[in-house]
C-alpha cells in the first residue's frame, strides 16, 4: 500500500495473469458490491471476478462494462479506499476511452446512479457526477482503441515529473502540453503501466 503523509493514497499488487500487461485498476465503491455486479449484468456487462470477500478490508469484484472495459467494485469494511486525492503525488482523475460512448454513459448512469454535468458534456464525452459533484469523465476512443479506463495523478510540476519518469526508467508517451483540464502527460513505469499525471485546474472538467 502507498502512503503519503501517513494516508493510503494506491495499490500495488502482483500481476495475476502473464497474458494480461501490467495496469492500474480503477475502483468505484459501492455500498453492496453483490448488488452492483447483478445491475452491471442486468445492464450489458460481463462478470470477470464474482463478489468475493478481501479479508476483513472489503468486498469486491471485476467487471466488464457494456462496452468492454475492465472496472472493479468495492464494497468497503476497514478499508475505504484513498486516503488523500487531488494533491500533488495522489489519485485526481479517471477517464474512460469508449467506442460507443452513448452506450457507456447508460451504462454507468443505470449501475452506479451517475449523474452528468451537462454544461461539460457533449456527443463526444461525459462528465459524472456523484451528488452533484464531478468525480470521471469519458470520451470517445481514437479508431481502433480498446475501451479503457485510464489513471490520473496530480503532480506539483508536469514538466518535472515526466523528466523524472524519463529518469527512473520509465516512458513518455504523450509529452507534457497543456490540455483542457490542466497541463499534462501520458507515462508510463518501467514496467510499463500506463497512467496520466497533471497540474489540475480547480474544476477538472474546465
Amino acid at each position: 500500500m502507498f502512503t503519503l503523509d501517513g494516508k493510503n493514497v494506491a495499490g500495488f499488487g502482483p500481476q495475476q495473469s502473464p497474458d494480461m500487461p501490467p495496469y492500474w485498476t480503477v475502483y468505484i465503491t459501492v455500498e453492496n458490491s453483490d448488488a452492483a455486479v447483478a445491475s452491471a449484468v442486468a445492464n450489458g456487462g460481463t462478470v470477470v471476478v464474482d463478489s468475493m470477500d478481501v479479508l476483513d478490508a472489503g468486498r469486491m469484484a471485476v467487471l466488464q462494462d457494456a462496452v468492454g472495459s475492465f472496472i472493479s467494485v468495492w464494497q468497503p469494511y476497514q478499508h475505504i479506499g484513498s486516503q488523500l486525492v487531488n494533491e500533488p503525488g495522489t489519485f485526481a482523475w479517471n477517464e474512460l476511452a469508449a467506442n460507443d460512448l452513448a452506450k457507456a454513459t447508460a451504462f454507468y448512469r443505470s449501475v452506479f446512479g451517475w449523474g452528468l454535468e451537462a454544461n461539460a458534456s457533449s456527443e463526444q464525452s461525459s462528465i459524472f457526477t456523484v451528488g452533484g459533484a464531478v468525480t470521471c469523465g469519458a470520451h470517445v476512443a481514437g479508431e481502433g482503441d480498446h475501451p479503457a479506463w485510464s489513471v490520473w495523478f496530480a503532480v506539483a510540476d508536469c514538466d518535472a515529473s515526466a523528466a523524472k519518469v524519463k529518469e527512473l526508467g520509465g516512458s513518455v508517451f504523450v509529452e507534457p502540453d497543456d490540455m483542457g483540464f490542466g497541463r499534462g502527460a501520458i507515462v508510463a513505469d518501467p514496467s510499463g503501466a500506463v497512467f496520466g499525471i497533471g497540474v489540475m485546474n480547480e474544476n477538472p472538467d474546465t
